[in-house]
């Protein structure tokens, strides 16, 4: 699957519908920076709604795209990458005019209304647009002196990390966040030594907050996993055999192989004083994924590298597998119709349904599924105690000191699974019974006050 380019060249078929570039106000072309998921399904949605104009794919692997959750989840029973061609049933040559798979963008120079947007590419190529959406992912963290430790972001991470590990081999992790767990799940499974070194109080922390990330600490031990808490990493440095790893308090572990795991940053470096950043790199988008400050410039950006500020959900940070599945709908729904002149989003105080960030993992023998904000800051409640079968609440108070569910965690419970999904997909934040809540007998739904 070594393709690097592809060309559509067969005539634009009738299930697009009427070329919107009849349109003079409409795009005539549309530049889609990544060829991951979000690029994929932005460019399959063009062809949904109806766009007939030219859609130009850039990408930086050199593979078509691909699904990145198994990387971790199914590192060694699953050795080839899954082609979302097959998972999804498109192919990135069917629905774009020129798919440049091995060419990623490195410069933007933005449209003003007179002259198209520009896209450089490393080739030296430059592609025009009357809009260009940045779906250019992520990119994992190796903080520096970590020259010693591999890391898991693509197919080509996977198969380097899936060489080393083995029955007998000596695997540390830097992180136990979800992609440390899932790798320490399996690599223990096969028979491998490993060791999780965290520099927080508790695993997921970052992510989950420490009284929820908390629970998941004794399953480590379970799993034959030696987790140490609030031990951060100082480098990890390659020997003539294997890697020595060197805590901050100045122990120092032998392996065969180390992993940073300690999290991914938006591969937006390229983009800095072109659009607007975030501290921590990411692409300032509106709710449609419009940029802002850009809105009325043709730039978007949607998936790993975009914070989006949803009417819903808040400030939506990437990395959320259902973000790069279902947000380009949105956005290129408000694409066509900002150019098309025609209203764009929902009627002024009117929220529309939308999906709640949504992570699943599989790890340290639990099925985890989390839904919307999970923050440190929110109050949370438990459903039950059973330390192996339970699910988290996390609630706001509003601005009438009512708490409302903003967020759930769910742990082995999948009867609670759906209903938590509808009810934080709901145009407000519900209010719950939370005596009634906290009691897994009763259904999660039947709590929602009136």
């Amino acid at each position: 699957m070594g393709r690097t380019w592809s060309s559509r060249s067969d005539p634009i078929p009738a299930a697009y519908g009427e070329d919107v570039s009849r349109d003079p106000r409409a795009p005539r072309r549309v530049v889609v920076v990544g060829a991951g998921l979000a690029g994929l399904r932005t460019a399959s949605e063009l062809r949904t709604q109806g766009f007939g104009g030219h859609v130009v794919v850039l990408g930086a692997e050199g593979v078509p795209p691909y699904d990145r959750p198994p990387l971790s989840k199914h590192l060694l029973d699953v050795p080839q990458p899954v082609w979302l061609a097959d998972d999804l049933g498109t192919d990135l040559a069917d629905v774009a005019d020129a798919v440049h798979l091995d060419d990623p963008a490195e410069r933007l120079e933005v449209g003003d209304g007179q002259r198209p947007a520009t896209v450089t590419t490393r080739s030296g190529a430059v592609h025009t647009a009357d809009a260009v959406v940045l779906a250019c992912g992520s990119h994992p963290v190796r903080p520096a002196g970590w020259d010693g430790a591999l890391v898991l972001h693509t197919a080509a991470d996977a198969a380097a990390l899936r060489s080393r590990i083995a029955a007998g081999a000596r695997l540390v992790i830097a992180g136990a966040g979800w992609i440390g767990a899932e790798v320490a799940t399996v690599a223990a499974a096969a028979g491998a030594d490993v060791t999780v070194l965290e520099a927080g109080r508790t695993p997921l922390e970052r992510q989950l907050g420490p009284a929820v990330g908390g629970r998941f600490a004794r399953s480590y031990a379970a799993a034959g996993i030696d987790l140490r808490l609030e031990t951060p990493v100082a480098s990890a440095t390659a020997r003539e055999a294997g890697v020595r790893v060197t805590a901050a308090d100045g122990t120092e572990l032998d392996a065969d192989v180390a992993l940073a795991a300690v999290g991914v940053r938006p591969a937006t470096a390229w983009l800095t004083g072109v659009v607007p950043l975030t501290p921590s790199g990411y692409v300032a988008a509106g709710p449609d994924g419009a940029v802002e400050g850009l809105e009325d410039r043709g730039v978007w950006a949607v998936g790993d590298c975009a914070l989006r500020n949803s009417t819903r959900h808040g400030l939506v940070p990437g990395g959320h597998w259902t973000a790069a599945l279902e947000d380009p709908a949105r956005l290129v729904r408000s694409l066509l119709a900002g150019w098309a002149g025609g209203d764009v989003g929902p009627a002024p105080g009117v929220v529309p349904p939308e999906p709640a960030p949504y992570v699943f993992s599989t790890q340290l023998g639990h099925e985890v599924a989390a839904f919307g904000r999970t923050s440190a800051d929110s109050r949370v409640v438990l459903r039950g105690e059973d330390p192996q079968e339970w699910t988290a609440l996390y609630l706001e108070a509003d601005a009438d000191l009512t708490e409302r569910l903003v967020g759930v965690v769910v742990v082995d419970r999948p009867r609670d699974v759906g209903q938590a999904r509808k009810l934080l997909a709901q145009p407000e934040p519900p209010a719950l019974d939370l005596a009634r809540a906290a009691d897994p007998a009763v259904p999660l739904r039947s709590t929602v006050l009136a």
